[in-house]
Parts: structure tokens; C-alpha cells; sequence
């Protein structure tokens, strides 16, 4: 595979605007169940979307932040996030612009608590303190929490979040279609945790893929792509609509992924598109499976008429 050029350092790189699937996603699985029941808020939708990509730049900013003052991120491996390592921006900025990213998201929070209650404050807490402290105080990533925290908060908190904001309660469906992307979604980390496997290991980074052999990382990697399927399918099948089955066609990322994977461990090039194709993987995996449940919510209500 041809190999990948080195990122331009600057703040664009360092808000990573292309991982905000990681945030959309999650936003509008909650959002469509919240559309087919009639609790649909398009203002708080848009501001629960908005939030959702503040914490996930807050994330990438903070985790950018915490590699470099752990030493982790080096001259040596300055295609990753060079611009510590560089000199392209100053730590105390970089920091400070994900701690505004937290501030803004806490702000609007205060509308979600107005408009829904004070139990918004519960999902506030989990959303911002898992950007927070994934690689700053707690600093869960390097417990080997990483992979759980992703699929739980970004996962299925947020989707649960996002539909409780407009109808006031929690939804089974929500949490069952959460799961898929839930996979996929820690799936990126896990193949970013792979890419990264020697130069965690060797600046003794313990996050849980580099606990494990870097075949077992590997394979943790495809399972966590893999999964998202016979989720799906056993959620069409004992939920619907069936017409969610309509992600099925994200099987042909599934299978670059796969192949790519083959390479990784003696390409470098190969390596680092663990996680590009991770991403494609999700956006499409994600953007199907929305279009699917809308399809089936309206060919329901069509027979219902």
C-alpha cells in the first residue's frame, strides 16, 4: 500500500475534524429514535450535535496535550501529532483550547438541564469527564481503560444522552442501536492503539492493546470492526426495521479494513491507515444505518395510515 505523508502541524490537525465521527454518529442515532417518536427538537438536536463535537475536539486536543507532556509523542514519531513535538504550538495553548472546549460544552449543558431537567447534569459529567481525563488527571487511557471508556461514553452514553435531552427518558431502542457504532467507534481506537503498539510499549504506555501481543492487538482490531455486523443483524432481526439492514453495504469497508490489516505489520505505511479506514468504515457504517432506520420509521408510519 502507498504510504502515508506526514501531517501539516497546526491547529487544524490538532482538532483532528475528521474523528468527529466519533461525536455525529452516536448524536444522530439518538436523534433519529428521538424523530420517529415526535420528540424531535431540531434547536436542542443541533446543540446536543454541536457538544458533541466540542468534546471530541476537546479529546483530541487534551490527548495531544498528555502524550507530549508524558514524553510519549517525540521527535522520533513526529507524524503523529507533531505539533508539541515541533514547536508549532505551545502546550499551554493547546491545553487551554481543549479546557474551553469543555467550558462551552458545560454551557450549553446548563440550557440541556432548563429544558429537560436536572438529570442532564448525570450525562454532562460522563461526557465531559471522559474527554477530560483521558490522558490528563486520571488519565484513563494509560490504565488500559481507554478502549471501555470509548465504547461506553461515546458508545451508547451519548445516543442515550441525545434522545433523553428532547423526550425526557431513556429508550431501549436507542441503546440497542447504539451498539453497533459502539463497536466501531472502538474500533478506531483500537486500531489507533495498534498503529501506535511499539512506540506505546516502548515508552511503556499500558494502554490495553499494548498489553496484549501485537498479533492479539491485531485481532482485537478486526473483531471490534467485525462485530458491528451480527450486532446489526440480530437487531434487525429481533427489533427492526429491518430496512437497518440497509449497513450491510458498509461490508465492502469492512473488507479494506481487513485487507489492510494483513499488511500493517510490515508495512508503515499500512499501519498508519489502521485508523483512516477505520474512519471511513464508521461514517458509512453510521450515515447507512440512519438512513435505514428513518426508511423503516417511515414505511411503518405509511402503513399505519
Amino acid at each position: 500500500m502507498e504510504d502515508v505523508k506526514p501531517v501539516r502541524s497546526g491547529w487544524f490537525n490538532a482538532f483532528r475534524p475528521w474523528s468527529l465521527h466519533g461525536a455525529v454518529v452516536p448524536v444522530a442515532i439518538g436523534g433519529m429514535v428521538a424523530y420517529s417518536d415526535g420528540a424531535l427538537c431540531w434547536w436542542i438536536f443541533a446543540m446536543v450535535l454541536a457538544c458533541g463535537c466540542l468534546l471530541q475536539s476537546a479529546a483530541n486536543l487534551l490527548n495531544t496535550y498528555g502524550d507530549f507532556v508524558r514524553g510519549i509523542d517525540t521527535v522520533e514519531n513526529e507524524t503523529r501529532s507533531p505539533e508539541l513535538v515541533t514547536g508549532a504550538l505551545r502546550p499551554r495553548d493547546v491545553f487551554l483550547a481543549g479546557m474551553l472546549c469543555l467550558a462551552a460544552t458545560a454551557a450549553m449543558g446548563v440550557v440541556f438541564m432548563a429544558y429537560a431537567g436536572w438529570e442532564m447534569i448525570l450525562f454532562g459529567i460522563a461526557g465531559i469527564g471522559g474527554a477530560a481525563m483521558y490522558t490528563v488527571g486520571v488519565s484513563y487511557k494509560y490504565r488500559g481503560m481507554g478502549l471501555i471508556g470509548v465504547f461506553a461514553l461515546m458508545g451508547v452514553v451519548m445516543p442515550l444522552g441525545t434522545y433523553y435531552v428532547m423526550a425526557g427518558s431513556l429508550s431501549q431502542e436507542v441503546l440497542l442501536l447504539s451498539l453497533p457504532n459502539a463497536f466501531l467507534i472502538t474500533a478506531v481506537l483500537s486500531g489507533n492503539e495498534t498503529r501506535d503498539y511499539r512506540e506505546d510499549r516502548a515508552s511503556g504506555v499500558r494502554t490495553l492493546s499494548s498489553r496484549l501481543t501485537y498479533e492479539g492487538s491485531m485481532r482485537l482490531y478486526l473483531a471490534l470492526n467485525a462485530l458491528a455486523y451480527p450486532a446489526l443483524a440480530a437487531l434487525a432481526l429481533a427489533e427492526g426495521p429491518w430496512t437497518i439492514c440497509l449497513a450491510l453495504l458498509a461490508l465492502i469497508d469492512m473488507r479494506a479494513v481487513a485487507v489492510n490489516s494483513r499488511l500493517a505489520p510490515s508495512s508503515p505505511g499500512a499501519s498508519r491507515m489502521l485508523v483512516p479506514l477505520c474512519f471511513r468504515h464508521n461514517w458509512h457504517f453510521g450515515a447507512l444505518l440512519a438512513i435505514g432506520y428513518l426508511l423503516g420509521a417511515h414505511f411503518s408510519a405509511g402503513a399505519i395510515i
